[in-house]
This record gives structure tokens, sequence and C-alpha cells, in this order.
């Protein structure tokens, strides 16, 4: 039988914390919840959650200083913030969570994330490649001219997603549904991960922008209008 999946929930507010975890109980997760990250390095190592549900305003280190131990496991990260303004969900992204929630929020809709997250988790096809670009889902790598590229588990799946369909613009609803499981994400969330894969892969550039339509992967170096 399928373990339940493990669910880290890191939130201070203690009426929150409680109804996240039975929300997240009762539709069969097993959550493991914390009012600090005091723990969270010895949690990550013992309880090894699939999705972290992560506070970014915590007593002593914030989410923003613990994202980084999260993100050196294959947890999922989903931030709870009560900043709503686009420079604060915008650095969360960059800081390497793979999604966040604006306070208050909706049950249902956290559980939709959470479990959204996890359906991509597992893998997402064959090994693919474009220039000298290779895209191993299985072996979860990314390698650039025999060289590993680090990549979150979200980035290997934008980027498998955009050379698996090489040649051919993703739009970024398209890319929301296929690599988030959701399409009413803030675009931003697209154009951030976007950013990092392209700081990561370096020159000459693989993922380009298509002025008003999306991205495109291709070998071609130039550029139709200037990247997000």
């Amino acid at each position: 039988m399928e373990r339940p999946a493990r669910v880290l929930v890191v939130e201070d507010s203690e009426p929150i914390l409680a109804s996240v975890t039975t929300a997240l109980t009762g539709v069969g997760h097993e959550v493991l919840a914390r009012a600090d990250g005091a723990r969270l390095e010895d949690d990550l190592a013992t309880f090894t959650p699939d999705v972290v549900v992560l506070d970014v305003m915590l007593p002593g280190r914030d989410g923003y200083e613990l994202l980084p131990a999260v993100r050196a496991t294959s947890a999922g990260v989903i931030l709870l913030t009560a900043r709503s303004g686009v420079a604060d969900r915008v650095r969360g992204l960059r800081a390497g969570a793979d999604d966040y929630l604006v306070k208050p929020f909706a049950l249902a809709e956290l559980i939709a994330r959470v479990e959204a997250l996890l359906r991509r988790s597992g893998g997402v096809g064959d090994a693919v490649e474009v220039a000298d670009v290779v895209v191993d889902p299985d072996a979860g790598r990314v390698t650039r001219a025999g060289r590993e590229i680090p990549v979150t588990a979200t980035e290997l799946r934008l980027l498998h997603d955009l050379v698996a369909h090489r040649g051919r613009v993703r739009s970024k609803s398209q890319l929301l549904g296929a690599v988030w499981g959701w399409d009413e994400y803030d675009l931003n969330v697209v154009e951030v991960h976007i950013s990092a894969l392209r700081r990561k892969l370096g020159e000459p550039r693989v993922i380009h922008t298509v002025r008003g339509q999306g991205y495109v992967a291709r070998a071609e170096a130039t550029e139709e209008a200037p990247s997000s």
C-alpha cells in the first residue's frame, strides 16, 4: 500500500497551524506541525516530507532563511505570506519556493496546491535535448555540454516541457498547467523560474521569449523580445 504523502507545516500562528493541519490530515496526508523552524533540519532528515508549507514571518529564522535547507532536499515548498506585493512574491520564488499563498487563503486552495505539487513530483517523461542541453527526468539531471547544472524539481519539469516541445511556443498558461498542474497561478511564477533557468544555463540561450505569446526552446542564440 502506498504511504500517505508527508507534509511539514511551519507556521507560528496557532489557529492557522491547527486549521491547516486538520485540513491536510482530513484528505489523507501525514502532517508534522511546527510553530517555528528551530528543528527544521532535523525534521527534514527524520520526517522526510514530500512538501513543506512554510510561513515567511517566523520567530528566529524566517522563511527565506529556512528555504535553502528545504531546497537541499527533494521536498516541494509552498510559502505562506501576509505580504501581497509583487516584490515579496518574486523574492520568495527567486529564493527557491515552488509556489506561494497570500494570507488569508482558503484551505481548499491550499489543499489543491499541495496536491498539485505532489502530482508533479514524479517522473515527467523521457530524456530530451536541445543544442548541448540534455534534460533527463528519470535521473533528475540537467547537463550542458556534459556539465551538470543544479536545478530544482520545478525547474527540471519546466525545462523538460520546453525542450520536449522545442521549436514550438509554449504560453505561460500552458506552462502553468503542464508544470504546476494549476493554471490559476500568478504569471510571475513562470517568469521567475524562466529567469532562474536562463541564469543557470548561461549562454548561448536556449530559452527564448516570443513577444505576446510565451517561450520557446531552440538552439539559435537570437531572441525575438527582451527577456522577462
